[in-house]
């Protein structure tokens, strides 16, 4: 069994000790962080290598970054999508583990709706689709994981109609997603899952969390080989509810 985790902890440095804390308690196999918010030489190695875990990181400073901590071994790390020069915004990032090619992607925010930053996120989304259509296939053992910035559905939302024209459940946005799952990709929430009111981020604002006003925009899904394989999803909302929170909390796959 593999036990693979995402989380957008909103800066690592502000999160560490909450980031130790749970990889203390569920032991996952791979952290996939996004939003780290810090350039590589100031991410906190040694202190993850001392829980057992060894960092990849692709960082900047005040925004974005990725990381992996992984207890197994990992090969092949690549930053960025390999046919084009790296990015100044540091959001991908991909390595393979126990022969599964995973992805760890912060996609954009976008901001507003029709600004740059929405066409930006929108030409992310299909570039990354571009990307798996020209380096793999849909019958390898791939899992993309991340903060998706993008609510799939109206399960996913607490309010469908009110965020609708919104950067997170803009139907251009939606369409975009959708087009990047057809590539061959399962929701591996959802396979385990059909009930609503299941969030991964909550507003700081407007006492959300305490409220369940929430989206599902954090995301793990897999090629159908690894999804046959997986035993179990789930979101984990106690990192929320605790001090000083990220505004999202962690997804755990475990994989057989």
């Amino acid at each position: 069994m593999i036990k693979i985790a995402t989380w957008n902890v909103n800066s690592i440095r502000t999160r560490q000790d909450a980031v130790l804390s749970w990889l203390r308690k569920h032991e996952p196999d791979l952290l996939c962080l996004q939003e780290t918010k810090v350039e590589d030489e100031k991410f906190p190695m040694n202190a993850f290598r001392a829980a057992g875990y060894e960092p990849a990181v692709a960082g900047q400073k005040s925004y974005n970054g990725v990381a992996m901590l992984s207890k197994r071994p990992v090969s092949e790390v690549r930053i960025g999508f390999p046919d084009l020069p790296l990015d100044e915004q540091k959001r991908l990032m991909a390595a393979t583990i126990d022969g599964i090619r995973v992805i760890n992607v912060y996609m954009p925010n976008g901001q507003m709706v029709g600004s740059p930053k929405f066409v930006y996120k929108l030409g992310f989304i299909a570039r990354l689709r571009t990307y798996l259509d020209q380096c793999h296939k849909p019958e390898e053992p791939l899992v993309m994981v991340g903060d998706f910035n993008v609510a799939p559905e109206p399960i996913d939302v607490h309010d469908p109609k009110g965020w609708e024209g919104e950067v997170l459940f803009h139907p251009e946005a939606r369409a975009a997603l959708a087009h990047l799952k057809s590539w061959g990709l399962e929701d591996l929430f959802r396979l385990h899952h059909s009930e609503g009111d299941a969030y991964s981020w909550w507003d700081y604002r407007i006492a959300a969390f305490r409220r369940n006003l929430g989206l599902r925009i954090d995301h793990i899904w897999a090629t159908p080989s690894v999804a046959a394989r997986c035993r179990g999803c789930e979101i984990d909302k106690d990192p929320r509810a605790e001090e000083r929170p990220s505004d999202h909390a962690p997804v755990i796959a475990m994989i057989e």
